[in-house]
């Protein structure tokens, strides 16, 4: 029994020894005094590198809006599981696509909520600052939405700076 215990303990030592953890994660906070309306944003991010291509990782996210001195607002919470693929890298720069699927929850001050869900792809590039850290961008989106909570319900695919995510990444 003792010889299994050590066996068990010496791959998963093994394993971790290649794990490369990292985390990342945005944020953002806007106001529109012409509309006063409010939003705040974060969205940690955790996941596992395979190797230098294979990646997996799931975004958590917390919205939140305010509408008319409060009058209205509402909450929203999203879970974005990813499979990460890396199809470029030099010193410098990493280029990566992320497919998943997620899903959405709205909640509102004065009515039903909602959930939503997304189906597609978001390419990024990773700007490498050292060997733990990078400053991280996604740009787009090409797949399926259905009331998630970013984004117009359709099919299609929209590459534009209104679609710009930036964030910092660090791996372990």
């Amino acid at each position: 029994m003792k010889k299994i215990g050590f066996l068990l303990l010496l791959v998963m030592f093994a394993l971790s020894s290649k794990a490369q953890v990292y985390i990342a994660g945005s944020t953002s906070l806007w106001h529109n005094h012409d509309a006063e309306i409010t939003s705040f944003s974060i969205t940690p991010e955790v996941g596992y590198n395979f190797n230098k291509q294979w990646a997996v990782g799931a975004v958590l996210g917390l919205a939140h809006n305010e509408f008319e001195n409060n009058k209205y607002n509402h909450n929203s919470f999203l879970f974005n599981p990813y499979v990460r693929y890396s199809f470029y890298e030099n010193k410098l720069v990493r280029l990566f696509i992320d497919g998943g699927i997620g899903v959405s929850s709205r909640s509102y001050k004065h009515a039903d909520s909602e959930a939503g869900f997304e189906l597609g792809l978001k390419p990024g590039i990773a700007v490498k600052l050292n060997n733990h850290f990078s400053l991280l961008a996604k740009c787009g989106f090409l797949g399926f939405r259905d009331d998630y909570a970013y984004g117009e319900n359709g099919y299609g695919f929209s590459f534009d700076t209104e679609n710009l995510s930036l964030g910092v990444h660090y791996e372990f």
